[in-house]
């Protein structure tokens, strides 16, 4: 589904990635680990358009989209939940569900299938999406990325800040994602909770791939090295 080559981003003169490649078959849910300024959020930022780069250097379903702007990469199929879920203040939870759903991309998201995902937020529809907890507000920025209609999902750091029974309801959403179809890359500083969920990871050490395999084929040598660089 997804060809990375020699990926290189940044901003400005600033280079925060370096020749990163990597693949991703349909139905996958990859782990990208790594510390604070590894470049994660900067490679899942490359991938929704929201970094301009080199067409070839990413290939999505055959297609060169390096290039293409966010709107474009949404209607390929591509749908970024980002870090610190940026919600719309002056809208209600579904407000802001409903304008994830602008692109108008046929699939099995609707915001039916949204509030049988999270029952939570259909009691809490009319609500402004910032007057939530921290949590319920994390299921709006993932329900709103689904309501695209991805293929790819792409989440940066869904667990950031959150008590860990929020994110262990956050996390069981997870099955039911992949279940209709959608598949996903998953950024995470929680080695552990990374690794719980993925069929494959990969480590980031500033900018580069510095590890990548299977949970359970790694040792925690081994990942931590990978991940400190030590």
């Amino acid at each position: 589904m997804l060809t990375i080559e020699k990926l290189c981003a940044g901003y400005g003169d600033f280079q925060a990635l370096f020749d990163i490649s990597l693949t991703l078959e349909a139905g996958e849910t990859v782990a990208i680990i790594g510390s604070n300024g590894a470049g994660k959020s900067t490679f899942l930022r490359s991938l929704a358009g929201l970094i301009n780069n080199q067409p070839e250097a990413i290939r999505f379903n055959g297609q060169a989209i390096g290039d293409m702007a966010a709107n474009q990469v949404v209607e390929r199929g591509i749908a970024l939940v980002p870090e610190g879920r940026k919600l719309f203040p002056s809208l209600s939870v579904e407000e802001n569900l409903l304008i994830g759903a602008y692109s108008k991309r046929p699939g099995p998201w609707t915001l039916k299938r949204i509030y049988q995902l999270f029952p939570v937020l259909e009691k809490l529809r009319k609500r402004p999406g910032t007057a939530l907890s921290g949590g319920q507000q994390q299921m709006v920025a993932i329900g709103r990325g689904l309501m695209a209609n991805p293929q790819l999902l792409l989440c940066d750091e869904i667990s950031l800040g959150l008590a860990p029974t929020t994110i262990k309801d956050i996390y069981a959403a997870l099955p039911s994602i992949k279940a209709d179809g959608t598949t996903v890359i998953l950024v995470e500083q929680d080695i552990n909770q990374a690794l719980s969920v993925c069929d494959r990871f990969y480590c980031f050490q500033e900018g580069r791939v510095s590890l990548t395999g299977r949970p359970g084929e790694a040792d925690k040598a081994q990942i931590k090295a990978a991940y400190f660089g030590i």
